[in-house]
């Protein structure tokens, strides 16, 4: 046999080792990741059952729809709440921070509107208590009265937008910090320069500089909820959350967010509460995370603050409000209003 036979069988010989080694490395990265994958589920799956909240809806839907919907291939909307119950000992919080979510999968696009805290609003369903409130105090009542918390906020921030709310997040104070910091932070662009108190450090003042910085959890809960120094009046809080929700959303996007469910997981049933099952966060995932960071488009709801009997309200402006009702419908592709209606004590028309 020749020296070049020999060397070539040598070769393939070599060749057939190393495509074996190689496939065998492959099993056992697929392995790693499924098994990955199923651990990240299950544990998932727990948390969630500990966070899961049962809105009592018919046929599983908002009452404002006609038919239920299907995350991943409807449109769809959610509302967030910052829950903030550290003052109360973890009763009975008020939903301080409301942004209402549209996301509509054929365009990959997201809206984002958020409900200023104080909006003067007509609040149902709330015993003793119905009546003309500060819109974050639903979340209270409901809780209070035992209508559910969640519920009554739910329904509320509906009848103020005159569109369904499909499915709600609200996460506390606590969650919020945790949640930034299992991200590894988030970075924002800041506006203006202000300081707010750490509510985690003796309210020790945390200041903030215009420009580019990184936040962890407890700078980030003191950027979104700072609403009393004076540069709020040409850097509102509205504005920021809004700014910040869109850098969190894009640094999730960025951050390879999949290999930080264990420790998101782990925050959920303690601090996160949702109507929203382990399918449907699947699917919102898989939507999410292909969606462009330029697909993500504010809205704001523009009015005046006034006081009311001795109180300090948002007042919306009526004409405004009606034409976010009209976007948020056309995303949603429901049918346009003949007639819009809505909770608020607004401004002008309607």
């Amino acid at each position: 046999m020749s020296d070049s036979r020999i060397d070539r069988r040598k070769h393939k010989k070599k060749k057939g080792k190393w495509l074996k080694r190689l496939l065998l490395i492959l099993i056992i990265l697929f392995l790693i990741v499924v098994a990955y994958g199923i651990y990240v589920f299950y544990k998932a799956n727990d948390a969630l059952n500990d966070s899961q909240v049962d809105l009592g809806r018919t046929g599983n839907k908002s009452d404002l729809r006609d038919e239920a919907i299907t995350i991943g291939k409807d449109p769809f909307s959610i509302l967030l709440m910052g829950v903030e119950n550290y003052s109360t000992g973890g009763k009975d919080g008020r939903a301080d921070t409301q942004i209402v979510i549209t996301m509509d999968p054929e365009s990959h696009k997201m809206t984002i509107v958020t409900v200023p805290r104080d909006t003067r609003v007509n609040i149902e369903h709330a015993g003793q208590y119905t009546g003309m409130h500060k819109i974050n105090a639903a979340y209270t009542y409901g809780s209070i009265t035992d209508y559910g918390a969640e519920k009554l906020q739910v329904e509320t921030v509906e009848k103020l937008l005159d569109i369904p709310i499909d499915k709600f997040i609200a996460v506390d104070f606590d969650g919020f910090r945790e949640i930034v910091d299992a991200l590894g932070g988030v970075d924002i662009n800041i506006k203006e320069g202000f300081w707010e108190k750490d509510i985690y450090n003796h309210n020790k003042h945390i200041t903030f500089k215009a420009g580019p910085a990184h936040l962890n959890g407890e700078e980030a809960l003191a950027f979104v909820r700072m609403r009393k120094r004076a540069v709020n009046a040409s850097y509102s809080r509205d504005e920021r959350q809004r700014q910040f929700l869109k850098a969190t959303v894009n640094q999730a996007i960025s951050a390879g967010t999949i290999f930080k469910v264990g420790q998101i997981t782990d925050i959920l049933g303690d601090h996160v509460k949702t109507n929203l099952n382990a399918k449907e966060i699947y699917a919102l995932e898989k939507q999410y995370s292909s969606m462009k960071k330029s697909s993500m488009n504010t809205i704001e709801i523009k009015g005046q603050d006034e006081m009311v009997n001795g109180l300090s309200y948002y007042i919306p402006d009526g004409t405004n409000l009606e034409q976010v009702s009209g976007q948020l419908r056309k995303i949603l592709k429901l049918a346009p209003e003949t007639s819009f209606t809505t909770n608020a004590d607004t401004v002008g028309a309607p």
